[in-house]
């Protein structure tokens, strides 16, 4: 597995917060990419998780995510979808190739990568969904993996 540090650029994001079960992750990207596409904006990057706790910490109704798209042009936020600027950072990256479900198993990887090269973790994990299920098979799935760092 390859783990690079990377520089991510400065974007804007619309995205939708979202307490509960991920089963609702489907529904809520969906909603976020058509309202994109209803305001005629150009999708910048793939969509993408972040990802605050763990369920592995906390019961399924406790779970608190945000999906979203990064998209060009100017728009205003619309009932639960937000808009926001997300400043460049530096994240630890890797690429996971898989279900999506089992991503998070490079997670420790990241973290030791991270505490090797002193750098701290500071912010939560992104999942960018960089291919579809509806294009290729489970095990094909192409997830980037980063996790935003600061020198320590």
């Amino acid at each position: 597995m390859k783990i690079e540090l990377k520089t991510v650029k400065e974007h804007q994001v619309a995205f939708i917060c979202y307490k509960g079960s991920y089963e609702k992750i489907p529904e809520l990207l969906g909603k976020v990419v058509e309202f994109l596409m209803r305001k005629n904006m150009q999708i910048q990057i793939p969509v993408y998780g972040a990802y605050f706790n763990s369920p592995h910490e906390v019961p399924p109704e406790e779970l608190e995510w945000e999906v979203g798209a990064a998209f060009l042009g100017e728009a205003e936020p619309e009932g639960d979808i937000k808009i926001k600027k997300v400043p460049e950072h530096e994240a630890v990256s890797t690429v996971f190739k898989g279900p999506y479900g089992e991503a998070a198993s490079v997670y420790g990887s990241l973290f030791e990568y991270a505490a090797k090269n002193n750098l701290q973790i500071a912010g939560p994990v992104e999942e960018i969904y960089l291919n579809s299920p509806d294009e290729v098979p489970e095990s094909e799935l192409l997830t980037e993996v980063q996790f935003p760092v600061v020198k320590r």
